[in-house]
């Protein structure tokens, strides 16, 4: 799959278990969002962090580092006008102004990596 080994712009892999947990989050509903970083060493794009079903988008929102950039995929759970309980998948490129543009372009790889596998 397109998710394993380095991708051929950015040099940039990602780690088995990241198709993983985003799988889970969109077909079993086990995590209600799921951030990722880029791990330098492993030149890997890893699960940083998950949260459980009952989280909410403020407790998102404060796992997002400050002065890092991460990707991250949040399942938002909303009932429409007809009273019918539905679920988006957003995907959320978090760059904070004084990032590099190196890792950007990485991030934006590894997005169209999981939209081709998922």
């Amino acid at each position: 799959m397109a998710f394993r080994g380095p991708n051929a712009t950015s040099g940039m892999g990602v780690a088995d278990n990241s198709k993983t947990t985003f799988l889970e989050l969109q077909r079993k509903k086990v995590h209600r969002y799921v951030i990722f970083k880029i791990d330098e060493k492993k030149k890997q794009v890893v699960v940083e962090k998950t949260g459980g079903p009952a989280e909410s988008y403020e407790d998102f929102s404060a796992s997002l580092p400050e002065n890092d950039c991460r990707y991250a995929v949040y399942d938002y759970d909303f009932v429409t006008a007809e009273n019918c309980q539905k679920s988006k998948i957003f995907f959320v490129a978090w760059v904070p102004c004084r990032f590099s543009h190196p890792r950007q372009d990485a991030l934006c790889n590894f997005e169209r990596q999981l939209q081709k596998g998922a």
